[in-house]
């Protein structure tokens, strides 16, 4: 197990870790949580040898193969499938030697390598880095392209399928859903919870860190302190702990009174809509977790916006795309105020293109496209950070959108956004990329928009700022279109959900696990028709002229059929296995948010409903795990299956 004991850390002037004890177990998933700067990212530098304790001691066992993921991608020329192999030093060391061998005709060493290389899982490399890049988002067509054409975002994606390609013992993923959409998110939290090894993970992603960790290990006051379970456990404790220490009872009065006016005022129409039904729930949840973040830098919300027409935006089969690629066709909607949508869809389906059109980054190529008189756009996208002034100050950019503003008054409103005293003067070149998200979303909710539209706007952003995020757009009285990969936020704000796909935008019927079992459901289908009822996909699959006659391709089929059974088998029994185990959890976190089941008296009460609920998990975890093994197998026996009919 990994052991810091009596550890102290400064880096700089800055004391960060002050005697720390703590322990990992070996198989462990654990979430590193703290505020930006804290040091959590020094600790994985110290775990990984590269830095060295100022007192005490970081123990790692003896022979751990230690993965992260590189932080720099150089534009190199290998394709990109063989970059992501490149991860494995190991297997490429073999390789090259291997080689040398052959060169050599030392046969007795090149059966020793091919044992080696075989051992470590040589020999199905490509297709298992094909499997990664394709969950990561990479199409097929883009495997083969080189490194150096991919832009930075999608490098750091390469950069990640490297170190999940490799075997490891402990495995340290810093911030990894940073450059991802909401599919490839679903799809890396699937292989976390099928990885075998010890696991650290830096998130600020509360969906993401609870469906992959266990434990918490969390900085706090120069110490690290260790919880058991999931982020959502790691808030009731620490929210219970505060509330026995806590003395700002007033500021919490006034943020339940503003959770508890919007839950009333969306419960009323909590009956049209599933996901209206869960986001109450989620909402009065998070009443219980208030004091976890009272100490947050972070207070602001919007304005009124002056003015609200009704409709603000009216699209009428309105078609869409960049010269002769049309990526959206026949789209029909209004924007009203109060509307909350979040558009969901798998990469490249066409969500930035829809968010550009109501930016007007984007002209319409066909179709009735009208905007109100007093149509007031605030737009946040990862590309506006670029267009900050390098060596304005965040006063400055502030001081040109409105030069009436006082200086004070300049001054307290960047504080609500964390740039307190000199920090609002400083030039934006220096500014980490959470810093200056931060003051791209200042200048939108300073501008008052009556339509928002929100382009992943979470990235680089810490927990505390995404809950404020979260608060201020829970008032927010105008229009909202919202992309991100951070379910927690898209589930608190949203009350619609829209589905980009197949070149359209339309309304989705469920809520973020539904829309989960539909990215399944898609693969599958996808990956895993099956021959004996679609004849079709067999023969498609075929090469022209081939001479397999009908009656030796109807036996091919039947016993692939019969091949496969075991697989399509365990599919059915583990999707019914996932749907039980996903109904009983509902109704433990539902008797979790009671928070009379954390007094006293309940005790042995709230210690069975965490063990049912650590049980049913672990239960889940499993079943998702063979059904998708079994996914996989299908995917394989197809993928042999259709080469067959085309030789």
């Amino acid at each position: 197990m990994i052991q810091i004991q009596n550890l102290s850390l400064q880096r700089g002037v800055k004391e960060l870790i002050k005697q720390a004890n703590i322990e990992i177990y070996p198989g462990h998933k654990v979430g590193v949580i703290g505020a930006n700067g804290c040091g959590k990212s020094t600790l994985f530098g110290l775990l990984r040898g590269e830095l060295q304790a100022d007192m005490g001691d970081c123990l790692v066992p003896k022979g751990w193969h230690i993965v992260s993921v590189a932080q720099e991608t150089p534009g190199t020329e290998r394709c990109a499938i063989d970059y992501a192999i490149d991860g494995d030093t190991r297997l490429r060391q073999l390789q090259a030697e291997l080689e040398d061998a052959e060169q050599a005709h030392d046969g007795d060493k090149i059966g020793h390598l091919h044992d080696l290389l075989a051992q470590i899982g040589a020999y199905d490399v490509e297709a298992r880095a094909a499997t990664i890049l394709s969950g990561l988002g990479f199409k097929n067509e883009q495997l083969s392209l080189p490194v150096s054409s991919f832009s930075g975002g999608w490098r750091m994606r390469l950069n990640l399928a490297q170190a999940l390609l490799c075997d490891s013992d402990l495995l340290l993923l810093d911030e990894p859903t940073n450059h991802l959409d909401l599919d490839a998110v679903i799809w890396l939290e699937s292989w976390i919870q099928r990885y075998k090894g010890t696991l650290l993970l830096i998130s600020h992603d509360k969906s993401f860190i609870d469906a992959c960790v266990n434990n918490i290990v969390s900085f706090e006051q120069q110490n690290l302190v260790s919880y058991s379970g999931n982020y959502s456990s790691y808030e009731r404790q620490r929210a219970e702990r505060m509330r026995l220490q806590a003395s700002e009872y007033e500021k919490q009065e006034r943020k339940k009174a503003h959770l508890n006016s919007f839950i009333t005022r969306f419960k009323a129409k909590a009956s049209k809509a599933k996901q209206a039904q869960s986001r109450v729930k989620q909402l009065e949840k998070m009443q219980d977790i208030l004091p976890v973040h009272q100490a947050s830098a972070f207070q602001f919300s919007f304005k009124p916006p002056e003015k609200l027409p009704n409709p603000l935006v009216r699209m009428d089969e309105v078609q869409v795309g960049y010269a002769d690629t049309i990526i959206l066709k026949q789209v029909k909607m209004n924007l009203v105020p109060g509307s909350r949508i979040g558009l969901l869809g798998k990469n490249g389906a066409g969500k930035s293109t829809f968010i550009k059109l109501l930016a007007e980054e984007l002209t319409p190529l066909r179709g009735e496209y009208a905007t109100s008189a007093g149509l007031t756009i605030g737009y946040f996208a990862q590309h506006q950070v670029e267009l900050l002034h390098l060596q304005s100050s965040a006063f400055d950019h502030i001081f040109r959108l409105d030069k009436t503003q006082t200086e004070q008054q300049i001054r307290d409103y960047l504080g609500g956004f964390g740039f307190h005293g000199d920090e609002a003067l400083k030039p934006v070149a220096p500014m980490s990329g959470g810093e200056k998200a931060r003051l791209v979303l200042a200048l939108v909710v300073f501008q008052k928009p009556n339509l928002l539209l929100l382009d992943e706007p979470t990235n680089h952003l810490d927990m505390e700022m995404r809950h404020a995020l979260t608060f201020a757009l829970q008032a927010f009285e105008g229009a909202m279109v919202l992309v991100s990969h951070d379910r927690f936020l898209l589930s608190s704000v949203c009350d619609e959900f829209y589905l980009v796909d197949a070149g359209g935008v339309n309304a989705f019927d469920g809520d973020l696990d539904d829309y989960k079992k539909w990215l399944f459901s898609s693969a599958s289908n996808k990956s895993s028709d099956d021959p004996g009822t679609n004849s079709e996909s067999v023969t498609s699959a075929q090469k022209p002229g081939s001479d397999i006659d009908k009656k030796a391709r109807k036996r091919m089929e039947a016993e692939f059929r019969q091949s496969t059974k075991q697989f399509r088998d365990i599919v059915s029994k583990e999707e019914k296995r996932m749907e039980r185990c996903n109904e009983q959890l509902a109704k433990l976190e539902s008797e979790l948010s009671d928070t009379t089941l954390y007094e006293a008296e309940n005790k042995k009460r709230l210690t069975e409903v965490l063990n049912s609920q650590a049980s049913y998990k672990a239960e889940l975890e499993e079943a998702e795990m063979l059904w998708l093994d079994a996914q996989e197998q299908l995917e394989v026996a197809m993928a042999e299956f259709e080469k067959s009919l085309s030789q």
